[in-house]
């Protein structure tokens, strides 16, 4: 008779780092019909999901976001909560984001973040939002509301938040005027996140997402 044997197949174990978990967000700027393309930048890198508030939700083409990115609204926030013990949907989308990025950031929502509002989805999203980890902005608003002494004291504000600024650029508006205001590229913002992202990476930081499935 053969021998008995205790050996077994080797069992494979994962230790590949998961993808990035990503929330992307929208406040109400005409650059919010740049947030399709900005959701495609991300989706082969990291795991995407999407938070757009009423306002945004003219200039967002539901249609053209990739089919694997789920996108919240103001109406998920109170549909999926009935009863104690339900789970609360600005509370888990903070808690499932290893970064998250405001894009387009208005000047109405700079404003509500700057003084701790919290009336919808996305701002109640940012006011439960653990600072260990990054949270991204990119304004985009008018030149002069954007030169504005609000804007500048709203900066600041988030600023000492921790909350990392992606500066708009300068060129010709949507309302016709030529100046600074405008988003950057969604392929800038992305390189802007992938570098600070590698970099943490590289340097054993705390605040990513490096942890393995």
């Amino acid at each position: 008779m053969e021998p008995m044997t205790s050996e077994r197949e080797p069992v494979q174990i994962n230790n590949a780092p998961r993808r990035p978990r990503i929330l992307l967000a929208a406040s109400g700027s005409v650059a919010a019909i740049k947030f399709a393309s900005l959701c495609r930048s991300f989706t082969e890198w990291a795991e995407v999901k999407a938070v757009a508030t009423k306002a945004s939700l003219h200039f967002i083409d539901k249609a053209s976001l990739p089919e694997d990115v789920i996108l919240y609204t103001d109406e998920d926030e109170w549909s999926t909560w009935t009863k104690i013990g339900d789970s609360v949907l600005h509370i888990e989308l903070r808690r499932w984001a290893d970064i998250m990025i405001i894009a387009p950031l208005s000047a109405n929502t700079l404003g509500k973040i700057a003084g701790g509002l919290c009336d919808n989805l996305l701002t109640c999203i940012v006011r439960a939002w653990d600072y260990d980890k990054p949270l991204f902005v990119a304004p985009a608003m008018n030149t002069l509301m954007w030169n504005n002494p609000f804007t500048e004291k709203h900066l600041m504000v988030i600023d000492e938040l921790g909350i990392s600024l992606i500066p708009p650029v300068s060129k010709r508006l949507a309302c016709g005027d030529y100046g600074n205001g405008a988003m950057a590229e969604p392929s800038l913002i992305y390189q802007a996140v992938r570098i600070y992202y590698d970099a943490q990476l590289r340097s054993g930081g705390s605040n990513v997402a490096i942890h393995r499935s």
